[in-house]
């Protein structure tokens, strides 16, 4: 008989700790134990690796959610900003002392002083025109011609019808004269002589209707040569020569728009008015600047001349003239401009830079440089801006440092290295570059200036 095999207990793998069971797979039928075994360690082993990769993976998520980051202002509280340790680089301008000009805005357009359209007075063919086109025409310089042959005979006419009425009214003269001595001698009856004084009377009404009609004659005759009656530029003609004008024609020959001097109206808003008005009564001379319509070029310089009569109840606005020599031409008849009166010139303001103001829904502030290099907040009153200039009227003096970019990394008594604009300068804590070029961060990667 064989021996009996000894039996083998079979033990099951530990458990894992925690109270963690895994859920293992069947072992398939007629597998050896050690197989299942070696299956149980392999399981285990890889549940192992997948919660140590979990665990690495968790803590660097952590680590990189802990690391500080800075965020901007973005027109909100000031000082709400975080900087990067160390000093921050921020250009920054000098409050300075000086003057400022108060300026009222209008929009206007270039009107003439005169225009004149030239008309024919007498009928007749126009003979040869004497200008050119664009040309600039004197007071008195002849511009057109009529044909005078018709006039010219009619005043020979009535030269003639003159001369035979004179004749009779020296006739009638003696005769009247004649019948006065015959009548002291009663050689004639009285009603002859008054009848005689009655025809010389009519001789003489028909000498001065002679020359009436001689004196219509030359004006039509002086009619004929048409002549500027202004200075200034004429346009294109609308009658050819060769053609036959009346007096009575709709259309002119030509039109003459006086360019020097020149004027513009423009308006302004009835609020601004009294202060206007209160100078424009005392006799002084205001200024008004002309500006082209994208306000970038000034076109001309003139005084303010006329202020209207009445406001425009529709849109609260007051029409003003204002005179401009405009000998070089600047101005055109009819073109728009942007007027700029200017009515106060204040001196001894302190002025800043528009960009070193900062605005929030609250207040005005500026970023202020102590001399130990950080920087408080302090809030401002602004009064009149000009260009790129602002007057403070409140909070600030003259040469006081002021932020004017980088303040997005600012924050109350931040320690910051200062720059002004054009200054060149070694790179400075933080990687700070030249003055006035956008500053840079900790890792020397660029910053757009605020």
């Amino acid at each position: 008989m064989s021996e009996p095999q000894p039996s083998v207990a079979l033990q099951s793998p530990p458990e894992p700790k925690h109270g963690f069971k895994p859920h293992l797979p069947p072992p398939p039928a007629g597998q050896p134990p050690a197989k299942r075994r070696r299956g149980i360690w392999i399981w285990l082993m890889l549940l192992t690796v997948a919660a140590v990769a979990g665990y690495y993976y968790w803590s660097q998520k952590k680590g990189a959610s802990s690391q500080p980051v800075s965020s901007s202002t973005g027109g909100g509280r000031p000082g709400g900003g975080r900087g990067a340790g160390g000093p921050i680089p921020v250009v920054a301008v000098k409050a300075q002392k000086g003057n400022i000009d108060v300026y009222f805005n209008g929009l206007g357009a270039v009107t003439p002083l005169a225009t004149v359209t030239i008309k024919s007075r007498v009928d007749g063919q126009l003979m040869a025109l004497h200008y050119k086109e664009g040309d600039i025409v004197h007071q008195g310089d002849l511009l057109a011609e009529i044909d005078p042959r018709p006039y010219q005979a009619t005043l020979a006419q009535y030269e003639g019808q003159l001369a035979r009425d004179q004749a009779l009214l020296a006739n009638a003269k003696v005769d009247q004269s004649r019948y006065e001595t015959l009548l002291q001698q009663n050689a004639i009856p009285e009603q002859q002589l008054a009848t005689q004084k009655a025809l010389v009377e009519q001789d003489e009404g028909t000498v001065k209707t002679d020359q009436g009609l001689i004196e219509a004659v030359k004006v039509n005759l002086i009619y004929t040569k048409i002549t500027a009656p202004i200075t200034g530029r004429v346009g294109l003609r609308l009658v050819d020569a060769g053609n036959i004008v009346h007096a009575s024609d709709a259309n002119g020959l030509v039109v003459i728009t006086q360019v020097q001097p020149i004027s513009a109206i423009f308006t302004i808003a009835e609020d601004q008015l009294p202060v206007v008005l209160q100078k424009y009564s005392h006799g002084e001379r205001l200024q008004v600047d002309a500006f082209d319509r994208d306000m970038t070029q000034k076109l001309s310089s003139g005084t303010l001349t006329t202020i209207d009569n009445q406001i425009d109840q529709t849109t609260g606005t007051l029409k003003l003239r204002a005179t401009f020599s405009n000998s070089r031409n600047e101005l055109f008849p009819n073109q728009f401009v942007n007027a700029r009166l200017l009515v106060q010139e204040k001196t001894g303001a302190t002025l800043l830079p528009v960009a070193a103001i900062q605005r929030n829904a609250q207040a005005t502030y500026v970023y202020l440089v102590r001399p130990d290099s950080t920087v408080t907040v302090r809030y401002v009153t602004l009064g009149t801006t000009e260009g790129d200039q602002t007057e403070v009227t409140k909070g600030l003096e003259p040469g006081d440092v002021v932020v004017m970019t980088g303040v997005d990394k600012l924050q109350e008594n931040s320690k910051v290295v200062v720059h002004y604009p054009g200054e060149k300068s070694s790179q400075g804590p933080g990687g700070g570059g030249q003055g006035g070029g956008p500053s840079r961060g900790p890792g020397g990667k660029g910053k757009r200036p605020n």
